[in-house]
């Protein structure tokens, strides 16, 4: 999209000017004769960059009408650069001009090279601002994921997953929507981090979001993002995950979850790509690429009146269902030992190896809670094996349970209690968070809290 500048005179051969030198350089241009119109159209949209005249009709020299709009500008707290000009230069106006805020400032009559590079440089300067903004933002929100690199950084020797990945790398130069189905614990979210890593936006975020974790209450200020003041706790603007996304990826994980009276503002975004933060009327660009994830049966929530079929279409242009880690078998003992040795290192621990008759035993086994359920058996089996080699014996799975694991072993912990009753209730569902929350009389909010304090999720 072509940046939009906002340009404030009361000269209108001046306005035509910069028309005729802005534009052919491709800027989108909005003009105001009065302070008060440059105020309302702020207020109404979005512009990057505004160029302000010093001096309006009611005063020609001082500058004070351009210095009173420059505050009222920053009172809304836009954060867009501001360029000054004023055929009164003096040193006292710039001074001034600079210390309410104001990044530049040119001299009429101007040179357009000067002019041209001072907007590039703002302009530029405001991208870096942003994104760092939005960097924080993410920090403070969000879990960091790593991006595979290529192939090499996903265990993937089954030819069901080489199939796969080579599906998902055809469909990465696309910009169409993903909808990753399968069972939990699969991988969904880290497939769906490769394709952002072998697409065109790879240069951008990748903004990963649990739906089921979101309260209803906070949906819109959290997709979206919200204004100072436009809610009771609203004392500071927020980045809401599709800003966060600008440019990116976006990953919906949990769609299911997405409360039903939602899901229409969801929609909309989707169909009209664009979006307004909580307390704004100004609408945002929403330019991303959407992939979403889910272990439910979508058809029958939609059977149900529980999930918008329109949704569900604009978000499967494609669906992609990921192999559970019992169709891809071969792929275990390359997975055990990549989760050894990295809570190896994690905990400062010599790296065991598994003996043959224990990899044909992890072969052999079902796994309800796939790669996950994996990974969290190979991190306690390296503090209860104590020699050199795993063998069968020592992988204390499922079936092979001790006191310990028991909910009626009289030395566990409330904590503990707590964690084997959702451990053993999320095997009883094949790892259908939905399911499982429900069972628990349990909020989806609340469940997701309690998976995130064990570890989980």
């Amino acid at each position: 999209m072509n940046k939009k500048i906002l340009i404030a005179d009361d000269d209108i051969n001046i306005i035509a000017s910069l028309k005729f030198v802005l534009s052919d350089e491709g800027f989108d241009i909005i003009a105001v004769t009065t302070p008060e119109a440059a105020l309302e159209n702020l207020k109404r949209q979005s512009v990057d960059l505004i160029l302000l005249d010093m001096n309006f009709q009611q005063d020609t020299t001082s500058g004070a009408e351009g210095l009173q709009l420059v505050d009222a500008i920053n009172q809304l707290e836009l954060a867009i650069p501001i360029i000054v000009m004023t055929g009164w230069a003096t040193i006292d106006i710039a001074v001034e001009a600079m210390q309410a805020g104001v990044k530049d400032f040119i001299q009429k009559p101007w040179k357009n090279e000067r002019m041209l590079s001072a907007i590039d440089n703002q302009l530029a300067l405001a991208k870096s601002h942003k994104t760092a903004q939005r960097l924080s933002q993410q920090n403070k929100l969000l879990t960091s994921q790593a991006h595979p690199a290529g192939r090499e950084g996903i265990i993937a020797h089954s030819s069901a997953m080489q199939t796969l990945l080579s599906t998902l790398e055809d469909l990465a130069v696309s910009d169409m929507s993903i909808l990753l189905t399968g069972d939990n614990g699969t991988g969904k979210s880290m497939l769906a981090s490769y394709v952002h890593s072998v697409s065109q936006r790879a240069n951008n975020s990748f903004v990963p979001v649990n739906m089921g974790a979101i309260p209803e209450s906070l949906f819109e200020s959290e997709m979206f993002g919200h204004v100072k003041g436009a809610f009771t706790d609203a004392k500071e603007n927020r980045i809401g995950r599709f800003e966060m996304a600008e440019q990116g990826t976006l990953f919906l994980d949990e769609l299911a979850n997405i409360p039903f009276t939602q899901q229409a503002k969801l929609l909309r975004v989707l169909e009209e790509q664009k979006f307004e933060a909580v307390g704004s009327s100004k609408s945002l660009h929403a330019d991303v690429r959407i992939i979403s994830a889910t272990n439910s049966d979508i058809l029958a929530a939609i059977a149900n009146n529980t999930f918008r079929q329109d949704l569900y279409y604009r978000l499967n242009t494609i669906e992609i269902r990921i192999p559970s880690l019992s169709e891809r078998i071969e792929d275990i003992p390359a997975l055990s030992a990549h989760f050894l040795q990295t809570f190896s290192a994690k905990y400062h621990r010599n790296c065991p190896v598994l003996s043959d008759a224990a990899v044909a035993k992890l072969q052999q086994y079902a796994w309800p809670g796939n790669i996950r359920e994996l990974s969290h058996l190979m991190e306690r089996v390296l503090f209860t094996c104590k020699g050199d080699v795993i063998e069968a014996k020592d992988l204390l799975m499922a079936e092979n349970s001790t006191a310990s694991d028991s909910l009626d072993n009289p030395s566990l912990t409330m904590e503990e209690l707590e964690k084997a009753a959702l451990v053993k209730r999320l095997k009883s569902f094949r790892g259908n968070a939905s399911e499982t929350a429900k069972s628990l009389g349990l909020s989806r909010s609340g469940f997701y809290r309690r998976m995130s304090k064990y570890e989980l999720d």
